[in-house]
C-alpha cells in the first residue's frame, strides 16, 4: 500500500510562540459542571471533558468536587509520560499528582500541537522537551487564578495567600479553601499574559522519583490499548498482505474460507485480503482455507545483497554536504596517515508486544477510530482523504499503546482497517498476525557507511570525512523538512557529532531500496550515526595504539557535557581495571535529542564464538529530570532494545520477500540474557534534553568496542551474530 507524504499544510500546525502564548491565555473557557467521582491513581478516562466549571487552557479542567483532569497532548506507550507530564502540571497548581485524572488529548494539530515538530506528536523523544515549560505555565496560570479568587472572596491580597496541596491556605488567619469551591470565581477571572514559574530550589515534585501511575491499571486488566477495544456487534477480521513488495492478489478460494464456521465475509483489496469472522480464530483458520495466491510483481528476485550493492555503489558519488568544516580532504591528502571503514546496518523491525490493530466503524455519515496511535492529526487527516468524510466526522479514539518504537508514527494501518471496513457492516476490528506484522512492517533502513580519516604520525586524527547512504525516511513523510538537499534525520549522530575536529566533511546520498518502506525506528539518524561514529573513533584510538578513552577525551575540551558523561562511566565501571580472560569492556558516546549519554559495557565471549553482555554502565545528562524512575528506566529499556538488535536484529530479503516471522528468527534478548544495568543521572540545570532514543543508540557501539577489546576482531557489519563463530561452527 502505498503512502501519501504528509503535506506541508498538516504539518504547519502553529508556531511553537502560538503554543505557548495559547497555553499561558487559556484559548478555551470553562462550562457546566457534570460532577466526577474521586478518581483513582492516574485514572484515564476515555472521553474529553468539557463540561467542568473551570477550564483556563486546553490541558486542564477543575470540577466543582476539586477534580482535577489532565488532557494529555502526548501518549503513553511505555516511556513514562502519564507520570512524568503530570508532575510538571501538579508541581505548578499545586496538587498530589496521584490524584489527578488522565484524558487521551483528541486529535488536534493546533491545540495539541508538539511544539518542537509541528503536528501532534509524540516521538523524537520530546515528550518533556516539548511540554516542559507550556505545561508549567498551563498548571502555574490555574494556580494564579484560584489564588486570586480566594483572595477576593477573603478581601486579602494575593500576596498573603498561597495554593498547597489542592488549596488555597491565607498565611496570616491559616483559612482555607479547596480548589473545587473556588472554581466558579476563578473562571471568571480574566486569564492572566504573565505568570511566574517556580525556581528549581522550590521543587517538590519535579526531579524526585515516583512510582509510575499506568502501572496499577496494566497488571489489573483496566489498562485499554487498542486491541482491547470491544463493541457491540462488533466482528473480527484478520489480514494477509502480498508477501513480496509490491505484488497484486490474483486469487483466493472464497467458497473454502466461508465454510470455515464463524466467517462471514471476505474482504478482497488489489494487494490484500482480509476474513471478517465472529472472532479472530475463525477469520486465521478462514485465511488458511482461502489461500491467497500472489503474483510477485517487479520486486519478485530482490535480495538483501541487491540492496547493499545499490547503497554500495551510491555511497562511491558524492552526496549532499550535510557539513563542512575546513578542508577535509586537504589535509586528508597531506596527512602521515590514512583509516578507512565502511559500516552496514541492515533493515530493522519494530516488533512492538502489542501487534498492529485497528478497530472501525463505518457508517454512511462518520468514520469511528479505535487505535493507537503516536499521531491522531495526522491519522484523523489520512481518513479523511481515503474517506472524503471532514473533520467533525472523522473520530479518532486514541488508546494506550503496547510499544511504539516509531510503528506507530506511521498510519498505513489504520489506513488498511478503513478500507476493509468500508466493505463490512458494523464495527470491525482489524489484526495483524505476529508474522503479518513482522513482514509488513515499515522497517529502520538499511545503511551504508563510509568513513575516512587522514591522522598525524601519532594517530591523532586531523581529518575526518563521511559519507552516509540509505533511505530518507523525512522525504516521504515529509518532504518539507528537506532543507539543501539533507535530510536531517538521516545525517543526525553525524554531521553533529561531538568531536572537536577542525576539518571535517559529511555528506550523504540518497538511495532508496526498491519496494521497501521504511520508517523511524527509536533513534533513527543518531542510532545509525552514533554507530559508525563511535566505532570509526575506536578503530582510530587502535591504529594509534591508544586507549579508547584517552583518545576520545582528548577530542571533547570543547564539549564539557559529554567529557564528564564520558569519563564517570569510565570511573563507574572501573575502565582499565584487569579482567578475566575472554572478558573486556566497550565505551561509547552518544550527544542527541539535546542529551550527553556514555556507556561501557562489558561481556564475555566463549570459544565458541557466542557473545554474552554481562554489565552495562550508563551515565546520562538530559538536563533537568522530571521523575529519575523514568530516566533510568528509559535507559534500561533502551540498553536492552539496543543490544537485542546490535546482537540479533537482522530483517533481510530474499525473492522479494522478509524471511523473518516471528521472535524465534527476529529475535529480542530473553530475560536471562539480559546484563546487570547501572544508570547515573547527572544532576544539571540544563534544559531538558530526550532519553528514548539515545539509550539505544549508545550500547551498540559500545557493545561492539567491546567485542574488538576481546577479540580483535572489528564488527562493521551489523548484527553480530555470528561472526564470531568458528568456521566449522557456522549454521547453514
Amino acid at each position: 500500500m502505498k503512502l501519501e507524504p504528509i503535506a506541508d499544510s498538516d504539518l504547519a500546525g502553529v508556531s511553537r510562540r502560538h503554543f505557548l502564548a495559547f497555553t499561558a491565555t487559556g484559548a478555551l473557557g470553562g462550562g457546566m459542571l457534570l460532577g466526577f467521582g474521586l478518581p483513582a491513581r492516574g485514572e484515564l478516562r476515555d472521553s474529553l471533558t468539557t463540561d467542568a466549571a473551570f477550564a483556563p487552557n486546553a490541558f486542564l479542567r477543575i470540577d466543582r468536587a476539586g477534580v482535577v483532569t489532565f488532557v494529555m497532548p502526548v501518549i503513553e506507550m511505555g516511556q513514562g509520560t502519564y507520570t512524568s507530564i503530570p508532575m510538571l502540571i501538579a508541581e505548578e497548581l499545586e496538587v498530589d499528582v496521584d490524584k489527578v485524572a488522565i484524558e487521551h488529548s483528541p486529535p488536534d494539530d493546533k491545540i495539541y500541537v508538539n511544539p518542537l515538530i509541528g503536528v501532534q506528536m509524540t516521538g523524537g523523544s520530546t515528550a518533556i522537551r516539548g511540554t516542559y515549560v507550556p505545561l508549567r505555565r498551563a498548571g502555574a496560570t490555574a494556580r494564579v487564578m484560584l489564588v486570586t479568587a480566594a483572595a477576593q472572596r477573603w478581601s486579602v491580597d494575593p500576596s498573603s495567600c498561597r495554593a498547597q496541596n489542592g488549596e488555597v491556605v491565607h498565611g496570616p488567619t491559616g483559612r482555607r479553601l479547596g480548589y473545587g469551591g473556588l472554581v466558579d470565581a476563578a473562571a471568571k477571572l480574566p486569564v492572566p499574559e504573565k505568570v511566574v514559574l517556580k525556581e528549581p530550589a522550590d521543587f517538590k515534585l519535579i526531579g524526585t522519583p515516583h512510582r509510575r501511575l499506568d502501572t496499577s491499571g496494566k497488571v489489573n486488566g483496566f489498562a485499554k490499548f487498542g486491541i482491547d477495544s470491544r463493541l457491540p456487534g462488533m466482528k473480527f477480521a484478520v489480514v494477509s498482505a502480498s508477501p513480496t513488495f509490491g505484488g497484486k492478489l490474483v486469487s483466493l478460494d472464497e467458497a473454502k474460507a466461508k465454510a470455515v464456521p464463524g466467517v462471514s465475509q471476505v474482504v478482497r483489496l488489489d494487494d490484500a485480503v482480509a476474513i471478517v469472522a465472529r472472532h479472530t480464530w475463525a477469520a486465521k483458520q478462514g485465511l488458511a482455507a482461502a489461500d491467497p495466491q500472489w503474483e510477485a510483481g517487479s520486486n519478485a528476485r530482490l535480495s538483501t545483497a541487491d540492496i547493499s550493492r545499490q547503497l554500495a555503489s551510491a555511497s562511491e558519488r558524492p552526496g549532499a554536504v550535510a557539513r563542512h568544516d575546513g578542508d577535509a580532504a586537504a589535509v586528508m591528502a597531506q596527512a602521515a596517515g590514512r583509516v578507512d571503514a565502511v559500516y552496514e546496518q541492515p533493515f530493522l523491525a519494530h516488533a512492538a508486544m502489542e501487534p498492529m490493530n485497528c478497530t472501525v466503524h463505518m457508517t454512511k455519515d462518520a468514520c469511528d477510530i479505535w487505535v493507537g496511535t503516536q499521531v491522531p492529526g495526522l491519522t484523523q487527516a489520512a481518513v479523511m482523504k481515503l474517506t472524503g468524510f471532514k473533520r467533525e466526522q472523522v473520530r479518532v479514539h486514541n488508546h494506550l499503546l503496547g510499544g511504539g518504537f516509531g510503528r506507530r508514527l506511521e498510519f498505513d494501518g489504520t489506513v488498511r482497517a478503513v478500507q476493509i471496513a468500508q466493505h463490512v457492516e458494523g464495527p470491525v476490528q482489524v489484526i495483524w498476525t505476529r508474522e503479518e506484522d513482522i513482514q509488513h512492517d515499515m522497517y529502520r533502513p538499511y545503511y551504508y557507511d563510509r568513513l575516512s580519516a587522514g591522522v598525524d604520525t601519532k594517530g591523532k586524527t586531523l581529518a575526518w570525512s563521511h559519507r552516509i547512504a540509505g533511505s530518507s525516511i523525512v522525504a516521504r513523510y515529509s518532504p518539507a523538512w528537506i532543507k539543501d538537499g539533507i535530510d536531517p534525520d538521516a545525517v543526525d549522530g553525524s554531521a553533529n557529532q561531538p568531536y572537536g575536529i577542525a576539518d571535517i566533511h559529511v555528506d550523504w546520498v540518497a538511495a532508496e531500496p526498491p519496494g521497501v518502506p521504511t520508517a523511524f525506528w527509536r533513534g533513527v539518524g543518531v542510532t545509525r550515526g552514533t554507530f559508525a561514529v563511535e566505532s570509526f573513533v575506536d578503530e582510530l584510538a587502535a591504529n594509534a595504539k591508544q586507549d579508547p578513552l584517552d583518545y576520545r577525551v582528548a577530542m571533547l575540551d570543547k564539549n564539557p557535557r559529554a567529557k564528564t558523561v564520558l569519563q564517570l562511566a569510565a570511573q563507574q565501571a572501573g575502565w582499565g581495571k584487569p579482567l578475566p580472560a575472554g572478558q573486556a569492556r566497550g565505551i561509547a558516546l552518544c550527544t542527541g535529542f539535546g542529551s550527553y549519554i556514555a556507556q561501557v559495557v562489558q561481556i564475555t565471549t566463549d570459544k565458541d564464538g557466542t557473545v554474552t553482555p554481562m554489565r552495562a554502565w550508563c551515565v546520562v545528562d538530559c538536563g533537568v529530570v522530571v521523575n529519575p524512575d523514568t530516566v533510568r528506566a528509559q535507559m534500561e529499556s533502551g540498553i536492552v532494545f539496543g543490544l537485542s538488535a546490535a546482537l540479533h536484529g537482522e530483517i533481510t530479503i530474499k525473492n522479494g520477500r522478509v524471511e523473518q516471522t516471528n521472535f524465534g528468527d527476529y529475535r529480542v534478548l530473553r530475560i536471562n540474557e539480559i546484563p546487570q544495568i547501572d544508570v547515573h543521572i547527572v544532576k544539571s540545570l540544563e534544559a531538558p534534553g530526550g532519553i528514548g532514543e539515545p539509550g539505544t543508540s549508545c550500547v551498540m557501539p559500545a557493545l561492539t568496542n567491546a567485542i574488538f577489546a576481546a577479540s580483535g576482531k572489528r564488527i562493521r557489519k551489523l548484527p553480530v551474530g555470528e561472526q564470531l563463530r568458528p568456521a566449522s561452527q557456522k549454521l547453514v
